[in-house]
């Protein structure tokens, strides 16, 4: 793998929307790096968002390849595996924004290409980035856990209409799950509910291991209220990581008891002490994007790998289509939920 360790090395964003233009505000601040030029099939949108970062603007992604060391693809995952081969093709370092591809079938030829090519090639989990997370590892690291569970959560309004939610959601807490706790799943059951997307929009799955704890993961986009959020049970003690307001606090057992001699007896009982955990304050973007030009320059392995991405879309993949065949639709919904009048007349 060829390494850059004095030249800035020339980074290139693929796909101007939403991600795409956070890359690119992200990669013009980062040292020991350029921005060297944006790349939308809508014209419009990327000559705007090249201006604003003072790059330029590249109709066609060979173009781009011609001028650059390595590249951010922030492109309907549709697209994901035909532009990440290509970059490869042309020898460029390549982030991919999560999940790695459309289907298995092209994550797992994509990792091929990643070994065969020696290049760099990360998949974009956010979240093992995320400092509450990091910290979360060290907290639980000595401690033996029963059961763990994550909740994602979040408004439809602004959801990626590109995949369903578990695809846009559930899959970063899959990634994690396989990061801290390891092991293979041996049973999954999911269930799920469609309401406007005419797709998943809100799954609770439960996945088990050989020896492992019992896992957890709800993933919605049809609540008001954005969440991520960790719960961790163990021996020693109840972990919960909020990722999204970077806060840990741990509850443990200490049962202590303020004795007062009167007819009352027990004045005070103390059941219990919270930690709260200190969590550095960073944008996870920043990170995830320093690491991935640090691997550019240095030639060290990624974080997360494109084997590691396949993996995780391989157990998403698994969990759509259980919950494709416990579907619960919104017209199903309003059908057996009883209105107020409904309660009011059983009552009556």
């Amino acid at each position: 793998m060829r390494t850059m360790d004095t030249d800035a090395v020339r980074i290139g964003v693929i796909g101007a929307g939403r991600m795409g233009k956070n890359h690119c505000r992200v990669v013009a601040g980062l040292r020991r790096a350029t921005l060297a030029g944006v790349c939308d099939q809508n014209v419009q949108l990327g000559v705007a968002v090249a201006r604003q970062f003072e790059a330029p603007f590249f109709a066609t992604v060979d173009e781009l390849l011609e001028n650059v060391d390595a590249v951010t693809i922030a492109v309907p995952t549709t697209r994901h595996f035909e532009v990440a081969a290509r970059c490869l093709e042309k020898g460029i370092h390549v982030f991919v924004e999560k999940p790695i591809t459309a289907t298995v079938e092209e994550a797992d030829k994509l990792a091929a290409l990643a070994e065969k090519s020696g290049l760099v090639v990360q998949v974009g989990h956010i979240e093992r980035f995320n400092p509450t997370y990091t910290e979360l590892k060290n907290v639980i690291a000595d401690m033996t856990p029963l059961a763990v569970n994550f909740r994602r959560l979040s408004q439809y309004a602004g959801s990626n209409m590109d995949v369903d939610v578990v695809l846009d959601l559930m899959i970063h807490d899959i990634d994690l799950m396989g990061d801290l706790l390891g092991g293979e799943a041996t049973q999954i059951d999911a269930s799920g509910v469609t309401a406007f997307s005419g797709s998943l929009d809100h799954v609770i799955a439960c996945v088990r291991s050989a020896t492992g704890p019992l896992v957890t993961i709800a993933a919605s986009r049809l609540t008001e209220q954005k969440v991520r959020q960790i719960e961790v049970t163990t021996l020693e003690a109840y972990v919960v990581a909020d990722l999204l307001n970077k806060s840990i606090s741990v509850h443990r057992s200490m049962v202590g008891e303020y004795v007062n001699h009167a007819p009352r007896g027990v004045k005070y009982r103390q059941e219990s002490i919270v930690e709260s955990i200190y969590v550095p304050m960073a944008e996870p973007l920043l990170l995830e994007m320093q690491h991935y030009l640090d691997c550019v320059r240095t030639g060290s392995a990624p974080l997360v790998s494109a084997a590691q991405g396949a993996q995780a879309l391989r157990l998403a993949m698994q969990v759509r289509e259980i919950a494709h065949g416990h579907l619960l639709s919104l017209a199903t919904v309003r059908h057996v939920v009883p209105t107020p009048k409904m309660v009011m007349r059983e009552a009556n």
